[in-house]
């Protein structure tokens, strides 16, 4: 009877010393075991330390926004963000992408930390009236998902050698052209987290809980 009355004890004994050992350990490593994004780019030299190399940034901008406004990089300081490149007469991929883009606002909709970018890769046509349709048509909201046109050889460096959306040179010419369904998740640092297919559901879905996972990285999820 003695044996059977203190095994249960020693049990409940060891319990309470390995509790709070076992609490400790989750709560100061579990930031560090939490599973972080690939970072994409390669790695370039460190403008403060030209000595050290850092991952690949996307490069200053200022581009006139579908609300009238100049958008440029540091209103996306802090921010997770999507980016994408379109036009908004485009009859195939585009429509699809936006649908998608549009999914991404909706599961972030009251998360000022999450910010969508859409850049017009036919800005002659995409005046800023032109996107402020296209805007209200898929029911941006304000301050939340901006597109952007302007200068067509700079939105192309920009697609070219910020996001590497493709890999065909070129120089933004009359002559040349980017259609990519590619979806680009960027980090606070501007680096370059995820890409995805922007006409997939299922790609999308990933690129939701990817984000997820970035604010865990920065500590910009919500509490439950």
């Amino acid at each position: 009877m003695s044996k059977a009355v203190s095994i249960p004890r020693i049990l409940v004994i060891v319990a309470i010393l390995l509790v709070p050992s076992i609490a400790y350990l989750i709560i100061s490593r579990g930031e560090n075991q939490y599973m972080k994004l690939q970072v994409f780019g390669p790695r370039e030299p460190d403008p403060a330390n030209p000595s050290d190399t850092i991952y690949h940034t996307i490069a200053p901008f200022e581009l006139p926004a579908h609300d009238g406004t100049l958008f440029t990089n540091k209103e996306l300081e802090g921010k997770i963000y999507v980016a994408d490149f379109f036009f908004a007469t485009c009859p195939t991929i585009c429509p699809k992408m936006a649908m998608q883009m549009k999914r991404v606002q909706e599961a972030f909709k009251d998360d000022s930390s999450i910010m969508l970018v859409s850049h017009s890769v036919n800005p002659e046509q995409d005046t800023v009236e032109a996107l402020a349709a296209y805007a209200i048509d898929y029911g941006a909201i304000p301050g939340k998902w901006f597109f952007l046109t302007g200068d067509k050889k700079q939105i192309y460096d920009l697609a070219r050698h910020s996001y590497f959306v493709t890999a065909m040179p070129g120089d933004g010419g009359p002559d040349d052209f980017i259609h990519s369904e590619q979806l680009i998740l960027v980090d606070p640092d501007k680096r370059i987290r995820g890409y995805y297919d922007g006409t997939d559901y299922e790609e999308v879905n990933l690129l939701i809980d990817e984000i997820k996972v970035l604010q865990w990285e920065y500590g910009l999820n919500k509490p439950l």
